[in-house]
């Protein structure tokens, strides 16, 4: 989290010249898969013994105990790691720049300088300037933490079993986990996004129905779920499209199953979908306020984002999509 942003009054340069800041965050630690690489690359092992037990000791007590403490801590932070993109996937975010020095033992987001929220569906969705293989696009966020954990996993090979051969059998079957963990909670969040109770093994193909219209009319993805929820967003013609509307009694004929009811799914809906997001072009207005002496606009959005599961009085200046102008939109790590 960020704490504090106090300026320097000296301009810093970058792609061109801006005012100087230092941002005070805080978090439950520091401590990355980078910082495990950096020790195992020293090849010593009692310091990595002592970072184990320090993270350990710090974050998850519970199993300071235990006989597999190295495996028991890979498996909780692969849980941590499932949980926390499972959530960026729901809201549309994406991080920009997921390199393991950037991705936190305690499972916080951390260290996303070129970050931005997903207008607009697209699966390959990139606004990092320097991301321009799509590294790190919005649906490659699994499977670069799956890559990520890897790393991690190969750091902690020494103290997972006296015998290499087994411990690298051990961790490669931990990480061979990652995927199917990952997709029952993915789909269990957009279960909770659509309303649905329980399980029906038709979910998938609905779920990925709805993604697919969404991709192939440029729909906002926010908005999307929004409109289900019979928010009061302004409906874009799109979703009068005949497919849309056949999908949608798919949808509603799922909705009856498991005794559910219109209160149930809304309630759940509404656990899960934000109705606002920070928008890149009402973050860049903010910004632009800012950098002339301006505050009240990040003032005014930060207002609206501290409730973003609520329907506050103005929020509908908050919710409208990006103008056609700015759908080449791009961030740019200013550290």
């Amino acid at each position: 989290r960020s704490l504090a942003v106090v300026k320097t009054g000296e301009d810093v340069m970058r792609e061109t010249p801006l005012r100087g800041a230092i941002l005070t965050r805080v978090a439950a630690s520091h401590i990355r898969v980078g910082t495990f690489q950096y020790i195992t690359a020293t090849e010593d092992e009692k310091n990595l013994k002592t970072l184990v037990d320090y993270t350990i000791d710090r974050h998850y007590p519970n199993i300071k105990n235990s006989n597999t403490a190295a495996i028991d801590l890979l498996k909780i932070v692969i849980e941590k790691q499932t949980e926390l993109v499972t959530n960026w996937m729901r809201v549309g975010f994406i991080h920009g720049v997921m390199n393991t020095d950037n991705m936190a033992i305690s499972g916080e987001t951390i260290d996303y300088g070129p970050c931005a929220f997903m207008d607009t569906y697209d699966p390959q969705t990139v606004f990092s300037s320097i991301d321009e293989q799509g590294r790190y696009a919005y649906f490659n966020q699994p499977g670069i933490t799956k890559w990520n954990l890897a790393r991690f996993a190969e750091c902690l090979v020494p103290l997972i079993d006296n015998d290499k051969d087994k411990a690298i059998k051990i961790a490669t079957e931990t990480i061979n986990g990652f995927s199917e963990i990952y997709k029952k909670n993915w789909l269990q969040t957009m279960r909770n996004k659509l309303g649905l109770l329980e399980e029906d093994a038709k979910d998938e193909s609905l779920i990925i129905d709805l993604l697919t219209w969404m991709h192939q009319n440029k729909a906002d993805y926010t908005n999307t779920f929004c409109i289900l929820m019979n928010e009061n967003i302004k409906e874009a013609k799109i979703y009068k499209n005949e497919n849309f509307l056949g999908w949608k009694e798919q949808w509603q004929e799922r909705l009856k199953m498991h005794n559910n009811s219109p209160e149930k799914s809304l309630k759940l809906m509404r656990s899960a979908n934000p109705l606002v997001i920070p928008r890149n072009h009402k973050v860049e207005e903010a910004l632009e306020a800012a950098n002339n002496d301006d505050l009240n606009p990040m003032k005014n959005l930060l207002k609206v984002l501290e409730k973003p599961y609520e329907n506050q009085e103005g929020i509908s200046e908050y919710q409208s999509p990006a103008p056609p102008s700015d759908q080449k939109y791009q961030t740019f790590c200013g550290t």
